[in-house]
């Protein structure tokens, strides 16, 4: 049985197109996939562990097989426990807002806890890297104010989508199922069905994922 990881990084509730797209694709998830183990992991409200210096000391003893001081070990520790949450599931599903051209803090917070040498990517001798979450996948519901459709000037200022796509992909999940919702602030006449064709896509996405 597959288990599906919500993680939520928008603190709209409600309010969030990407919420809402996300809560669409969970209920056709559910009828697709009875019995399914969904945990639901809201960034917003989730203690994380900092990333500080101990933390960034503990990764480079990693890299450079040097042992841990007490606090670093305890502050790896930490780490390896977010880590694990998130490798103990195969399906995942994002709900991300697009903020200044970009993704929201909290979800970068998340994301450099979790991309870690030895655990989510491993190094080759030749210098290289390679991602150890083969296997797995991945759904987005984005949601984005303004509209950056592919081949236009806009699409340059799309920080959002590449980079969260690129940092799974490094990590080895590459089978990324995008849905978004553009043009929210354009008022109803545009928000409304781009919200309306994105769930249904969403719901679609869900009975194959």
């Amino acid at each position: 049985m597959s288990s599906l990881l919500y993680i939520k990084a928008s603190p709209r509730g409600e309010r969030s197109h990407s919420l809402a797209v996300a809560e669409a694709f969970v209920e056709a998830y559910r009828d697709a996939h009875p019995g399914v183990s969904i945990t639901e992991k809201n960034l917003f409200t989730d203690d994380m562990p900092p990333f500080d210096g101990p933390t960034i000391q503990a990764k480079y003893n990693v890299l450079h097989g040097r042992d841990h001081t007490l606090a670093e070990k305890a502050a790896w520790d930490a780490v390896v426990r977010i880590i694990d949450e998130f490798r103990g599931h195969d399906r995942y599903l994002f709900a991300v807002p697009m903020w200044n051209f970009a993704i929201p803090y909290p979800l970068k917070h998340y994301i450099d806890l979790l991309v870690q040498p030895g655990l989510t990517f491993g190094m080759t001798e030749e210098g290289g890297y390679y991602g150890m979450l083969e296997g797995k996948k991945a759904a987005i519901m984005y949601a984005r104010g303004g509209q950056y459709a592919p081949g236009t000037q806009a699409e340059a200022f799309n920080h959002q989508s590449p980079y969260l796509e690129m940092i799974l992909g490094f990590m080895g999940i590459t089978d990324v199922h995008p849905v978004a919702v553009e043009g929210t602030l354009f008022g109803p006449d545009v928000r409304d069905p781009a919200r309306k064709a994105a769930m249904e896509q969403a719901r679609t996405l869900a009975a194959t994922l």
